[in-house]
């Protein structure tokens, strides 16, 4: 089993792409792949034979796992471990355990959030991207939909989106929800947020809001889930899985920051004389601010 260099141009973060892969991997290609995820440090300073003798294979072995995961050599793969560690340790070397210390936790929780938002960068689709800001640019109203931690992301796309002069809501009784969805209508933009795609309710409503003729842009961490089936445009925002107990809520983090981007596109298309409008805005703000502090 060999990934081939489309396979590999959108991961940076080779660790991830070595976890990902495990399982597909020759037996003894699975050997080198171990001891890389157990000590990663280590293989970064050891040579072809101290990594095979680490992972007790030949050299020709460690080789052939460079270039089965896509690499073009042992050095190429050095360097994008190199990459990798910079941007934070493996989601795999992240889990929290009872006795880490608090500056652990932090540190862990940090690398993991980096590694994990990296990741999602280089997943997004920025034709799909487009195509929602073209939606939204067009619609006459927006409904942004989500529960738990995606309802946070609702409110916050709720909160920037009458800046732009578009009407939206953002509700989170899911009776209203339902009234909104049903009661769209052509012209209208429905917004589903789930990380999973699977929350039945969520499915629920772009389903009827698609009936009624709205709409429907799904941000979803999952390509595979039933909620696609009712969109119109899907932003992908995967995240690196860890079902772990203290898992810190990476999905969250990583639709906030879709959702700035969104936002900022939508307002670039927007135009000069309607970003002056936004500054002096702002500008009212920070004098607000400023009085509030006596």
């Amino acid at each position: 089993m060999t990934v081939n260099d489309s396979d590999l141009s959108g991961i940076r973060n080779v660790l991830e792409l070595v976890r990902t892969l495990l399982g597909e991997l020759r037996k003894s290609d699975r050997r080198v792949a171990e001891t890389v995820l157990a000590d990663p440090q280590r293989i970064l300073g050891a040579t072809v034979a101290e990594t095979a003798e680490l992972a007790g294979v030949s050299q020709p072995t460690v080789i052939r796992f460079c270039v089965a995961i896509g690499c073009e050599g042992f050095q190429d793969f050095k360097i994008r471990l190199a990459q990798s560690l910079a941007l934070g340790t493996s989601a795999t070397h992240s889990a929290i355990i009872e006795d880490d210390p608090p500056e652990e936790v932090a540190r862990k929780i940090f690398d993991y959030t980096m590694t994990s938002l990296d990741w999602a960068r280089h997943r997004l689709d920025m034709a799909q991207m487009n195509a929602a800001v073209d939606l939204i640019l067009e619609a006459s109203h927006i409904e942004f939909f989500g529960f738990g931690a995606s309802a946070i992301v609702a409110q916050d796309l709720q909160q920037k989106f009458p800046l732009f002069g578009i009407p939206c809501n953002a509700t989170m009784d899911s009776h209203q929800q339902l009234m909104a969805a049903s009661m769209m209508t052509p012209g209208a933009v429905a917004v589903a947020i789930s990380n999973t795609g699977g929350t039945r309710s969520l499915i629920e409503l772009a389903r009827l809001a698609r009936e009624q003729g709205a709409k429907v842009i799904v941000i979803t961490g999952s390509m595979d889930s039933a909620l696609i089936n009712y969109a119109d445009v899907v932003v992908n925002v995967e995240t690196l899985d860890n079902t772990d107990v203290f898992t810190p809520t990476t999905s969250r983090i990583a639709a906030l920051v879709v959702a700035d981007i969104l936002s900022t596109l939508v307002a670039r298309r927007l135009g000069a004389a309607h970003n002056q409008r936004l500054v002096r805005m702002k500008r009212f703000l920070s004098q607000m601010r400023r009085n509030e502090a006596f």
